[in-house]
């Protein structure tokens, strides 16, 4: 079985870090995803998806000093949906991204501004090893 999910889009708000019963460190963000397209009609359209993204541990602490609002991200990681009964005794779901790999992409703020340089951090990989560099297209995995 698979589940595998990347996602090129930018921040809708603030990430937001808290710390659960036991200590791990979780930071969550909402990211916006863009897509375009011609209608039946031949008109061009617009659409965006919106994912929630949960991340752990040293991910969560190097997204929630770095990230920001509007700042354009790639992330990779696995869908999971959770559960639970409201206060209105009705069964809510959620379906989160959970993050295996963030790079930050482009400038501060996802203004454009500043280089288009890449700040990554993949839990596999040692804190301080090299992650970064310029944005290739034929690096990305689509």
């Amino acid at each position: 079985m698979l589940n595998k999910v990347m996602v090129i889009g930018n921040l809708g708000a603030d990430p937001e870090a808290r710390y659960t019963a036991n200590g791990t460190m979780v930071c969550e963000f909402r990211v916006a995803a863009n897509e375009n397209f011609t209608d039946r009609a031949g008109q061009r359209q617009s659409r965006t998806e919106w994912f929630r993204v949960i991340a752990y541990q040293r991910l969560a602490e190097i997204c929630s000093q770095y990230l920001q609002k509007g700042r354009q991200v790639y992330v990779e990681g696995r869908l999971q949906t959770r559960s639970w009964d409201g206060q209105d005794g009705q069964k809510h779901y959620v379906t989160e991204l959970i993050a295996n790999t963030v790079q930050f992409l482009g400038g501060q703020g996802g203004a454009g501004g500043g280089g288009e340089r890449t700040e990554s951090f993949d839990p596999g990989m040692p804190v301080g090893a090299d992650g970064g560099g310029d944005i290739d297209p034929d690096d990305l995995p689509f």
